[in-house]
């Protein structure tokens, strides 16, 4: 099993590991939280989504929630300084999710743990704050991030953290906050992050840590190229796409047959910028993308808030082997800063062991990185999917620096856990 070989080649070479890592981490910056979608199907385990501004803290298990106050607290001081008391929390503007709510009560109750003051808002006017409740009964008071709103004029964040994944731009408003650090920086907002982008850094940090490591980096890797150009209406841009999915699948055949793996391959065909599991097919042939129905063709042709999907990746799909009261399951693994937080299974008792599970009837289930972490030795999970997570991290951090990002205020710091 590949997560067995990752997990004794990683414990073997830990002290070089965490030199490469303290050496990213301290010449990087990297956002307060971020989520990571895991696939483990027995051949490799790969991180095949990544999200900066993570919108579950409410589905991590109880205990993980005890021990992410320390690290909030330990993430601000330590790159903001300890005066930081003050913070506003943008958010979406998903009024009528009360799971999404849920979330950033629960993000509320982290920072307000550390004797901070939270105040929640939206970039929008309101006429006055909206009282919403969330999906356990909490209630949480959204306020205008507007600066001539009425937070504003009372309330000066020392931090502002952002939870709205910016799939518009909210250029106007961002102009307004600019005298107020933000983390994570709008500028890593769907509405010009790529995909593309994480999974090229990705996988280049793959490299390095199998190089560390001693294992074969298609251990960690999963398989992505870009397709510019995408239009889902036009018959000449579908053919294209088609003969770039073949050429995928033709290349992963190759691959497994060497080494000696049956898996017949498959490939997710995704929305290069977006969230949410919207505008993704799994696909097992090019000549399935060209005879993609009515019903695919719309979900290929718009995501989040409307917009055209203009460009796609072709990624190797990765069974999953990981399952949760005999549904197909993935790890979704946590992270603030650059420490393991919490984490859940998702699982979809409609869904195989090669669709994609993020998509409505996702159930979650408890998946405890403070249980996993009883004892490194005796834990392939929270070490294997751990370091999966945080070369997703480190790739983030390298998308921040080619999209200029700006991290007003931070100051980088070198960070390595062992676990």
């Amino acid at each position: 099993m590949a997560k067995l070989t990752l997990h004794k080649q990683t414990l073997a070479n830990m002290n070089e590991i965490c030199a490469w890592f303290s050496s990213k981490t301290a010449n990087l910056s990297y956002p307060i939280y971020s989520s990571y979608d895991i696939r483990d199907s027995g051949y490799k385990v790969s991180n095949v989504d990544a999200n900066i501004f993570p919108a579950g803290f409410n589905n991590i298990c109880p205990t993980d929630k005890e021990t992410s106050i320390a690290l909030m607290n330990k993430y601000i001081v330590k790159h903001y300084g300890a005066g930081v008391k003050n913070i506003m929390l943008v958010t979406e503007e998903h009024t009528n999710n009360a799971f999404y709510w849920e979330n950033v009560h629960t993000i509320r109750n982290l920072i307000e743990a550390s004797e901070r003051t939270v105040k929640v808002a939206i970039p929008r006017d309101l006429p006055e704050p909206l009282k919403l409740t969330s999906s356990a009964g909490n209630e949480v008071i959204v306020h205008s991030a507007l600066k001539e709103g009425e937070l504003l004029k009372t309330f000066k964040p020392d931090l502002i953290i952002s939870n709205n994944d910016f799939s518009e731009a909210y250029e106007e408003w961002a102009q307004t906050v600019t005298d107020f650090p933000m983390n994570p920086p709008r500028e890593l907002g769907w509405y010009q992050r790529k995909k593309s982008t994480y999974f090229k850094y990705y996988n280049e940090l793959v490299n390095e840590f199998a190089a560390i490591t001693k294992i074969d980096p298609f251990l960690l890797r999963v398989e992505t190229e870009l397709f510019e150009h995408f239009d889902i209406g036009d018959e000449k841009s579908r053919e294209e796409l088609a003969a770039r999915v073949d050429a995928m699948l033709a290349h992963l055949k190759a691959e497994y047959q060497k080494r000696g793996i049956n898996q017949e391959p498959f490939v997710f065909v995704k929305n290069n910028a977006g969230t949410y599991g919207l505008a993704v097919i799994r696909v097992g042939s090019g000549a399935e993308v060209k005879e993609w129905s009515y019903k695919s063709r719309k979900k290929m042709k718009a995501a989040k808030g409307g917009r055209d999907v203009e460009e796609v990746i072709i990624q190797e799909g990765i069974p999953s082997v990981v399952q949760a009261d005999g549904a197909s399951a993935e790890p979704v693994i946590y992270m603030i800063g650059s420490e393991l937080a919490g984490g859940f299974l998702r699982t979809h008792a409609e869904k195989s062991s090669t669709d994609s599970l993020n998509s409505p009837g996702a159930v979650y289930k408890r998946l405890c990185v403070s249980d996993l972490a009883i004892n490194t030795p005796g834990c392939p999970q929270e070490n294997v999917y751990g370091w999966t997570a945080k070369l997703g991290l480190l790739a983030i951090a390298h998308e921040a620096q080619e999209l200029n990002a700006v991290f007003k205020g931070y100051q980088p710091s070198s960070m390595c856990d062992k676990k």
